[in-house]
């Protein structure tokens, strides 16, 4: 991956994924990883968009699901946009996508991940619950919540514009590579604005974020009238932040070595940042799915649904409306299944007993009518 930098450069790096690397075993390896992470994403992602979207519909939504669904929003388009870009740079070694998307590829990535860090910030002030109307009966989502979305997206796409405007795409050989050239007239400048960019847009919203949830799990646990409720939405926001801000650290870490100046750091921790960058966007739909009541009720509810679908020659009335967490609805079903197999009864000692309870004999069709003359003598 060695390459001469141009005299009038002052930073010089590659776009869209380590280009220009030796070795099959990188060229196999990475292009699978990348997409078996990306169909996995991609997939736990979608289930808790639709779940999410239900619960909207079923007026059971709040302020904390807006933006857990804006969040599942910004993992899916990481995982479908950006991460296959990397697949076919790894594959190819080369670029051979455009020059536009060699412009667009980091800026668009990190928007991404800028706009999920302060989402999960804005998350601190946001309600887990809303009240119903009393006059219509319908959840009225505050705006301010649909308004912070939007501002958080557009200061998300702002921040990286750098990495658009110095993108562009170089001859190498027969082949073109993408890369990042700063000239060195914006070195001073950029130089500063690489020590704002991290601390602004990660280090400060992720201690924040950890912090805040901190201090309201203890505050849920010790003090909260419900203590339960209160403590499980605020763990499952707690481990959510804390996840990214491990996993994005790598990737930080490696952007801010390189864009300071510094000595390279190794090929194999820059693709290990790139990997855990799209990791990130996989494992937060396994957090709301194993921790967060309402989403792993609703994926019940959705296997329940599928399987009845599945199976045409079961009655519909096996087929019943779930309520509760997976342990409940797996109770449910055991105790169903005994309250069957007790009403179960062989088919001749029914039918005998039904007879020895049918003493009752019409007087027509009494075959020894003496017997009953002489006990009413």
């Amino acid at each position: 991956m060695d390459i001469n930098r141009p005299a009038n450069v002052s930073f010089f790096d590659f776009v869209g994924g380590v280009q220009l690397l030796q070795g099959e075993e990188i060229r196999t390896a990475m292009p699978v990883v990348l997409i078996g992470i990306c169909v996995s994403g991609a997939v736990g992602n979608l289930l808790v968009l639709l779940i999410l979207i239900c619960d909207f519909r079923n007026k059971r939504g709040s302020e904390v699901k807006v933006l857990l669904s804006s969040l599942a929003s910004l993992d899916l388009a990481i995982l479908l946009l950006c991460a296959p870009v990397r697949a076919i740079t790894y594959y190819k070694q080369t670029w051979t996508l455009g020059s536009f998307v060699c412009s667009t590829t980091d800026w668009f990535q990190h928007s991404c991940v800028v706009a999920k860090t302060l989402l999960l910030a804005v998350t601190t002030r946001a309600k887990h619950t809303l009240v119903p109307s009393p006059n219509t009966g319908s959840l009225n989502i505050p705006t301010w919540i649909h308004g912070a979305v939007v501002i958080t997206c557009v200061v998300s796409m702002m921040f990286p514009i750098p990495q658009m405007l110095f993108a562009s795409l170089v001859p190498h050989a027969r082949d073109t590579i993408c890369v990042y050239k700063m000239p060195a007239c914006a070195a001073d400048f950029m130089s500063l604005f690489y020590k704002i960019y991290p601390t602004a847009c990660y280090v400060v919203p992720v201690i924040f974020t950890i912090a805040y949830y901190t201090k309201a799990l203890h505050t849920a646990v010790n003090h909260a009238p419900s203590p339960q409720r209160q403590s499980k939405v605020t763990l499952v926001l707690l481990c959510l932040s804390g996840a990214l801000g491990l996993m994005l650290l790598p990737e930080w870490g490696t952007f801010t070595w390189i864009r300071l100046g510094y000595n390279k750091p190794p090929v194999g921790l820059i693709i290990f940042a790139q990997v855990m960058v799209y990791a990130c966007s996989s494992f937060s739909p396994v957090i709301l799915m194993t921790m967060y009541d309402d989403v792993r009720q609703g994926l019940v509810q959705i296997w329940f649904i599928a399987s009845c679908r599945g199976s045409k020659q079961l009655p519909s009335n096996k087929c019943q409306k779930t309520e509760g967490n997976g342990a409940e609805v797996g109770a449910n079903s055991v105790e169903n299944a005994i309250a069957q197999e007790g009403e179960m009864t062989i088919p001749d000692v029914e039918h005998f007993w039904t007879g020895r309870r049918n003493t009752h004999v019409e007087v027509e069709q009494d075959p020894v009518p003496w017997e009953r003359e002489e006990k009413m003598l």
